[in-house]
Formats: structure tokens, sequence, C-alpha cells
């Protein structure tokens, strides 16, 4: 395929008025699985308020829960216990009080994939039998945890191997920080008792750019986000935390406030014409919209910079005047921008632009005075890297040419 020009696109949507577009609305709800008769909750991805008071309504007395509730969860989200009769300082009777009641259910490793390069992809079945990829990526001195927030994605933004893949629903508090405890499972990353603390962290950061658009799961990324940071358990900084959005403009503002993590956009074209056809979510709010609220992101400073994620696709949005009209478009926002080689997948109608084109592209953004690093490509050979992710029980299964009609190309 040969790259598309700007006017190609133009003309494509002017004579292609029918073309499907993107939904651009969150369409489903995280609906509770209804426990069978005598069932038990599983305490993964409880706040620590949900699990005080889940232990009381158990029959914990109401002067005991908060002890109670600190000894629990430092088990769980300290040192990684799955078993009740390995919390030690709980009396037998209390552990079989809990064990009537709750449960410590992870989601199932169905595949582990590592590639040459060390990354690891995990493709996790949850419950109802749907599946999540997820991804560790460790580099020299940090190790970064790719999580997903939904069964799919609504967005279908059409340079993204996900977006080929319907929404099936959100995911859990509980399924969301579920990824991250099976990685450290994986990983061995819990302490061991009686041994010198290792202050070496393999999960030092965690992405929400896996599979999903996170600000359309809201409550359950902030609740799954709040457990990963508490000081008592992962104990993750907030600073080592990014959520990337495409730009639901209204919940920007309220991530700072409940999550108050790094943010990332999702943001892949300079024009309004271009971005509609990337990421269709521009048409609900377009590229003026989403700069306003991030110029009033309240987080963002000269420590705390907001990511541009930006996918090099040849002959699309690779040309310098593309280059010089982003940073204009950003002036004024403490930012960097993350230059992405587009990662092809089967049926992709795009390529990934030279590599010439791309560094042309980052030396206009540097200049600019702008950070622009351009992002090694990791786990292409298990189709791990930005844009791959896609579960196989999931898929779509769409063609070549019709991956290229909704694109409208």
């Amino acid at each position: 395929m040969q790259g598309l020009r700007a006017k190609d696109w133009q003309r494509l949507a002017m004579t292609n008025p029918d073309l499907p577009t993107t939904p651009i609305t969150q369409d489903v709800l995280t609906l509770p699985r209804k426990l069978a008769e005598g069932g038990r909750r599983n305490l993964i991805g409880m706040t620590r308020a949900q699990m005080q008071e889940a232990l009381v309504q158990a029959g914990t007395p109401v002067r005991q829960s908060r002890m109670r509730l600190g000894q629990i969860w430092q088990w769980i989200y300290h040192w990684g216990v799955r078993d009740f009769d390995a919390m030690t300082n709980l009396a037998k009777d209390y552990r079989a009080l809990l064990k009537t009641h709750f449960s410590i259910d992870l989601p199932q490793v169905v595949t582990r994939q590592v590639s040459a390069d060390g990354t690891r992809k995990y493709l996790l079945r949850v419950a109802g039998g749907h599946e999540v990829e997820t991804v560790y990526i460790p580099e020299e001195n940090r190790g970064t945890l790719c999580i997903s927030s939904q069964v799919g994605c609504t967005l279908t933004c059409s340079f993204c191997h996900t977006g080929t893949q319907k929404l099936v629903r959100n995911l859990t508090a509980g399924e969301i920080v579920g990824q991250v405890l099976v990685a450290r499972d994986d990983l061995g990353e819990w302490p061991e008792m009686g041994q010198p603390k290792d202050e070496t962290r393999l999960v030092s950061n965690v992405v929400l750019m896996g599979m999903g658009e996170p600000l359309y799961n809201f409550e359950n990324v902030r609740d799954a986000m709040q457990i990963v940071m508490d000081h008592e358990g992962i104990s993750l900084s907030r600073r080592r935390i990014t959520l990337s959005t495409s730009g639901v403009v209204p919940e920007i503002a309220r991530a700072a406030a409940e999550i108050g993590c790094q943010l990332a956009i999702s943001f892949h074209a300079t024009t309004d014409d271009i971005r509609d056809r990337l990421v269709p979510i521009n048409k609900r709010w377009n590229i003026k919209t989403l700069l306003d609220a991030l110029r009033d992101y309240p987080k963002a400073s000269n420590s705390e910079r907001i990511t541009f994620e930006y996918v090099m696709l040849k002959g699309v949005n690779d040309t310098d005047a593309d280059a010089r009209r982003l940073v204009r478009l950003i002036a004024g926002i403490p930012a960097k921008i993350n230059l992405i080689p587009f990662n092809e997948w089967p049926g992709s109608p795009y390529e990934r632009s030279d590599w010439e084109r791309i560094e042309s592209f980052a030396d206009i953004v540097h200049k600019a005075g702008y950070a622009s690093p351009i992002r090694t490509p990791r786990g292409e050979d298990i189709m791990a890297a930005c844009g791959q992710l896609k579960s196989a029980t999931e898929r779509a299964r769409k063609s070549a040419r019709d991956i290229a009609a909704e694109a409208g190309l």
C-alpha cells in the first residue's frame, strides 16, 4: 500500500460520506456478576472502604474491622498471599470465616509469551470467558507494565489492532489490578518474610495503554489505581502511573482530581480532517476542545508534563508541515512528544514511516524545545508492541478490505 496524502483523505471523505464511522460514546456498563447462592466475594479490587464494609457484613466485629482490614490488605498486596490459611496473624476461626465468605481470585493466565527482547505478553481470561492482553516491558532502569481497561474498545482507531475488535465490556477494578498481581507473581516480585527488603522494582511503572479507553471505565480504573498506589501494599507512586486517553474531554480534569497520575494523549494528527479518521472520538471533541482542556489540566507542570503520543504513519501524518503544526498546537502546554513508529499487524491499511522521515519530524519538534523521543518497538515478534494488542477469542476477523473501508482508505 502506498502512503496516503492529506488531500487523498479529504477526497475520500468527500466522495464516501456513507463510510462507516466509529462509535464515540460509551455504550456499556460494568455489571457486577451475580453470585451463586452461598457464593464468595472476591477481595481483589475492593477499595479499603469496600473491603472494611464487606468484612463487617461477613461477621467481623465493627471495632475490629479496621485492624482486620489492615492485616488482610497487607497479606494480599504487600506479601502477595493468595491463601487465607497463610495469614498466620489471624486466628484459625477467623480464617475459616474469611474462607466461607471470600476468595482471592486473579485473572487466569491462558498463554504467556516471551519476546526475543525480553518483553512478556500475557493472555488473561476474566469472568465470562473473555480475554484481554497485558504486556511487561523490561528496560535497563525500569520495568513497565501495560495493562488493559476494557475487553475490546469502543473507539476503533483505524491504526490500532485493538480497534478492529468490538467492545465487549468494561473490566472490573479487580480485573484491572489483577493484571498487576499476575505480572508480579510471574516475575517473583513479592518480598520474602525474614529476608532483607529488596528495593529493586521489576514492575516500576504502570501504563494504562492496553486494550480499551480508560476514561470510559473511570470508576473501575480509579479504584484499581488507588489500590496500586496504596502505601501499605504495592505502593507504586502516582508519578509512576500513566493513563493514556484518546481524548474523553469531560473526564480529563476528573482524572487529575480522583486519580492524580500522569496523563498521556493519543494524539496522532495535527488537523481535524486526519484525526477524525485516525481517532474518531475527535468528531465528538475536536483538537481545539481537547487542547483547551489540557491547558486547564491542574496537574500539568514542567515536572509533570503531558505526553502526546504520535504514531508515525507513512504519507498520512508524518510531514515536516505536520511537525511544525504540532508544536504550534501544543504551545503553552508543558509537554513531551513520544513518536511511535507504526507497528504493523495483519490487515493493517497503513505502513510505518521511513526512519529518515521520523528523524526529520523528531528534529523539528526537538528544535522547538520539546523532548521528542522515538519509541523503540518492543515485542513485535509476539504482537505485543504498541497498537498490536488483541485477544484471540474476541477477534472481529475483519478482512484487510473491511478494515481499510472503515478507515476511509
